[in-house]
């Protein structure tokens, strides 16, 4: 990895966006990649703008390296204000944003962000976009050591 790209990455890191549980939460997405351990929480609430249904703000939880944690800060407000369908059509690449093109024993990190946000906002996951009950797992390793109900769990295929 350059020096500029982990320059890039600490920067998002000293200040990351949108870190932790959003508890009204319209859509939830959690996946995990049993190749390196690291496992991706992501909640998305929507308000209505102009007729539309855009994302209103999205949160996260991280049980990864340091560049999955950047990558799912950028990609939360890269998605802000953006209608599912367009948030959906966003790739690997764009999702990193300036964190710019992450060499490939990294990509890995972006497509976990990419998978929770397809587990999240997948029009035909619609029953399991349901945040967890009330008074279950508070945080996302309680929720995977109890899974509940209405979580959707999506172990990414690493040749993606």
């Amino acid at each position: 990895m350059t020096d500029d790209l982990q320059d890039r990455i600490q920067a998002a890191l000293a200040h990351p966006q949108n870190l932790g549980e959003l508890a009204d939460a319209d859509a939830v997405g959690t996946v995990g990649n049993a190749e390196c351990g690291e496992m991706l929480r992501l909640w998305v609430r929507f308000r209505d703008q102009d007729g539309k249904r855009v994302i209103d703000r999205a949160t996260f939880q991280s049980f990864g390296c340091e560049t999955a944690i950047a990558v799912a800060s950028l990609a939360t407000e890269l998605i802000r204000g953006k209608t599912a369908e367009e948030a959906l059509a966003l790739k690997t690449g764009d999702l990193a944003g300036e964190l710019g093109p992450l060499p490939p024993m990294k990509i890995h990190c972006a497509q976990l962000v990419e998978g929770a946000l397809h587990s999240a906002l997948d029009p035909e996951a619609e029953k399991t976009q349901k945040s967890p009950a009330p008074g279950g797992g508070s945080t996302l390793l309680d929720s995977f050591a109890k899974p509940k109900p209405g979580v959707k769990l999506t172990f990414l295929d690493e040749e993606k």
